[in-house]
């Protein structure tokens, strides 16, 4: 019972880390370039938009391996 809880918590915590920084993130300019509105530059991330999109990243993974750690169990 204890492990169920444990993995119910960090797919919480998790979540709500995915939420946070995806919200966190610098607007882009989403679907305009599909239909000729975007800018043709290129732009490199850095800084803390660097580091919120590895968050990210390793946040979503980290959900996904408890999500199927809950499933196998």
């Amino acid at each position: 019972m204890a492990m169920e809880t444990a993995i119910v918590v960090i797919q919480v915590v998790t979540a709500i880390l995915v939420i946070i920084t995806v919200l966190l993130q610098q607007k882009g300019t989403g679907l305009s370039g599909v239909f000729g509105g975007g800018g043709a530059s290129y732009k490199t991330k850095r800084g803390a938009e660097k580091f919120l999109t590895y968050v990210t990243i390793g946040s979503a993974f980290l959900f996904l391996l408890a999500t199927l750690w809950q499933i196998i169990s």
